[in-house]
């Protein structure tokens, strides 16, 4: 029983936590806003202030040292682009919008953005998936058993006329065939 591990194990060792990470953030650098679970996302908030504090800070070994935690592309775009944006700010880059639980195993996920700079077209986009997550919105999946229960038999109440399966198939026509064989 490790005692001494700082942060989050996302039940990853140490080398699959690095390059999750990594891979996290370069996203979020280069695509201004990620959707993942709300844990990864509060377990790279606090590495995403720092680079950023880093980078404004002009520090001389801060580019070697922000190698390590983003791709080429993504390291360029974060000096040249994103950080001119927090000039003013001293903290709090990044904002975490609930979605609501994933329907495949119930993780509780959410968009993680940049506070400024946040283009008008991307805000519908947030809003749209936070009101799809919602229980009870038309399109969207059901996430309690109960709900799944009252959509499936809406389905199956419905005027169309029931398949049936290929088992009560052959056995519904060798009764028929025992019929025409006794009535014979």
């Amino acid at each position: 029983m490790k005692k001494n591990v700082f942060g989050r194990r996302l039940k990853r060792d140490i080398k699959e936590r690095k390059a999750l990470f990594k891979s996290l953030i370069s996203s979020l650098v280069l695509e201004e806003r990620i959707k993942t679970t709300e844990a990864k996302a509060k377990a790279i908030k606090g590495d995403v202030d720092k680079l950023i504090t880093k980078v404004k800070k002009g520090e001389r070994n801060g580019r070697r040292l922000l190698a390590k935690s983003l791709s080429s592309q993504a390291l360029e775009k974060l000096i040249s682009k994103i950080t001119p944006r927090f000039k003013n700010r001293q903290g709090g880059y990044t904002r975490i919008i609930r979605l609501g639980k994933r329907v495949s195993d119930h993780a509780p996920m959410v968009i993680m953005e940049w506070v400024e700079g946040v283009s008008a077209d991307r805000l519908p986009h947030v809003a749209q998936d936070a009101r799809q997550s919602k229980i009870g919105v038309k399109g969207s999946k059901p996430t309690s058993l109960s709900e799944r229960r009252l959509r499936k038999s809406d389905k199956t109440s419905s005027n169309k006329p029931r398949r049936r399966s290929v088992l009560s198939q052959v056995g519904r026509r060798s009764s028929q065939k025992r019929k025409k064989k006794e009535n014979k």
